[in-house]
């Protein structure tokens, strides 16, 4: 399972933006997301896919810090994701953490719920199979910051293209044609817009970021512990 901490950045000088967000994210997925603490939101997320869709959509504004935990879930159906425990939800606070100290690089990060079981750890089959875990949670890492940059470089300009396309709801194979009519533009402007924000290269990318948090979370499934080897 995936746990996501999503905390505000510079809330201390900034309005309350969690509801905001909270109530976005209800028309963007199915999974209930909650204020967990302060100026704080967490979810508890089942498909990479929309790990990738929840991470990317907060990255957009540039007011939050996103922690991804990948790792052991207890949570009771229909529960509060302030109800839970497990590895994940340690992974996730770790992960928002780092995303704090990631100075110029794009605010997100994937931990683990091996790296913070450390005491756990101590057969070489265990810390094998935790370095995998490790390793690939950094591969999703890399490529989910790479989308992200893209995400946050685009003008307001380009945005309007880009949720004009997505709104005709064919991904990124929507009609150029029909949104230059929509928004009172040439082609050619909608094409250049497309091009400059990296619109394909996003939806392209988007399912090699899930397919590596997907490997990822296999591979920490997997990860044997002093109860189960």
């Amino acid at each position: 399972m995936y746990v996501l901490t999503i905390d505000q950045r510079g809330s201390t000088s900034d309005v309350d933006r969690v509801p905001d967000l909270i109530a976005a994210l209800r028309n963007l997925t199915p999974v209930p997301f909650e204020r967990s603490v302060g100026d704080e939101l967490q979810g508890v997320v089942e498909h990479a896919a929309d790990v990738v869709d929840i991470a990317l959509h907060a990255l957009r504004s540039g007011y939050w810090y996103v922690g991804i935990g990948i790792g052991g879930v207890q949570l009771a159906p229909g529960a509060s994701p302030r109800e839970g425990s497990g590895s994940g939800f340690v992974a996730a606070r770790r992960a928002v953490e780092l995303a704090k100290g990631a100075a110029g690089q794009v605010p997100l990060s994937v931990v683990p719920g091996t790296m913070v079981r450390g005491k756990d750890i101590r057969s070489p089959q265990q810390k094998n199979a935790a370095q995998e875990g490790i390793t690939a949670c950094s591969n999703a890492q890399a490529v989910l910051r790479l989308i992200g940059r893209l995400v946050q470089q685009r003008t307001e300009a380009q945005w309007r293209v880009v949720d004009h396309l997505r709104a005709q709801g064919e991904g990124r194979h929507g009609s150029q044609k029909q949104v230059a009519q929509e928004l009172g533009i040439t082609e050619q402007s909608v094409s250049r817009a497309v091009l400059r924000s990296g619109w394909q290269e996003e939806w392209a990318a988007r399912p090699a970021a899930a397919m590596l948090l997907d490997h990822a979370q296999s591979l920490i499934a997997r990860t044997p512990t002093e109860g189960n080897q």
